[in-house]
């Protein structure tokens, strides 16, 4: 009967985390101008750094703007106003990020939405601004636009991202066109919702059902929804360090004991959507 794909779209498809890490010091400026201002060129050449080994804990663009912060908080006591920066390392964030989220939101009296409305829209500008430049601080994984292109399985993306962004970066760096109505981004409700439309859809009964993803804990919300068990689950795996995804080594060893989800290989992705 054939194939369905739901894939992921940062960390599955595309490295975003360059183009997102300096998306986010440019929001900063707007948000919190008397922090970041006067912010030396080499600090935030750090900031970015520490950005690209933190990225696993992000769910949604917008925490990108609460990390930079906080990295710049854990730097600079003299601008401090969160409990949790004095003595922080990026891997406590690796491993609290939960916990250490609603604090920082609570003490800096933020608001989620307004982040992401501004995340987005300095994206926007820059985009408008310099396209090619915004283009150019992405990458797709080696391998992946080719597989998008000749895959003869049925694809969706299934995204945190705004969708006109990943749309954008498909057609623009990776030269593939894929339906509006295939992509599902911020916005329309959570993954094992999405993942509930598609299997429901008359089209796609007697698919087989993938979905790959490169956040565990994304996976682990399917697993405990029944409903979803004909899903078969992929986590992405870093095969060098910075080479496909945003998950960590620990997070790997957990999901190679969940019998339900494969550890996917890059090249064995490629191969699956022909």
């Amino acid at each position: 009967m054939g194939d369905l794909y739901a894939l992921d779209f940062d960390g599955v498809l595309c490295d975003s985390c360059g183009e997102s890490s300096i998306s986010a010091v440019k929001a900063a400026k707007v948000r919190w101008p008397s922090l970041f201002n006067g912010v030396e060129s080499s600090l935030e050449d750090w900031i970015v750094d520490q950005m690209h080994i933190v990225r696993p804990v992000v769910e949604t663009g917008y925490e990108n703007l609460l990390l930079v912060r906080l990295l710049l908080e854990s730097k600079l006591p003299s601008i401090r106003k969160s409990s949790i920066a004095e003595g922080l390392t990026v891997e406590s964030i690796l491993e609290n990020w939960s916990k250490l989220k609603p604090v920082i939101m609570a003490e800096w009296d933020e608001n989620r939405d307004a982040l992401i409305d501004l995340f987005g829209k300095v994206r926007d500008e820059w985009m408008d601004n310099d396209l090619a430049t915004w283009i150019g601080a992405n990458r797709f994984y080696p391998g992946v636009p080719d597989a998008l292109k000749f895959a003869s399985s049925k694809l969706y993306i299934v995204t945190t991202k705004q969708s006109r962004f990943a749309d954008a970066l498909l057609r623009e760096l990776a030269g593939v066109t894929i339906p509006p109505e295939r992509i599902y981004g911020l916005g329309t409700g959570p993954k094992v919702k999405v993942l509930k439309q598609l299997q429901d859809m008359p089209e796609h009964q007697g698919l087989t059902l993938h979905f790959v993803e490169d956040r565990l804990a994304t996976l682990k919300n399917v697993i405990k929804e029944p409903e979803l068990n004909k899903w078969n689950l992929y986590l992405d795996k870093l095969i060098e360090a910075g080479d496909w995804g945003y998950n960590t080594q620990k997070e790997r060893e957990e999901a190679a004991s969940i019998s339900r989800i494969h550890i996917l290989q890059l090249s064995d992705f490629s191969e699956k959507l022909k």
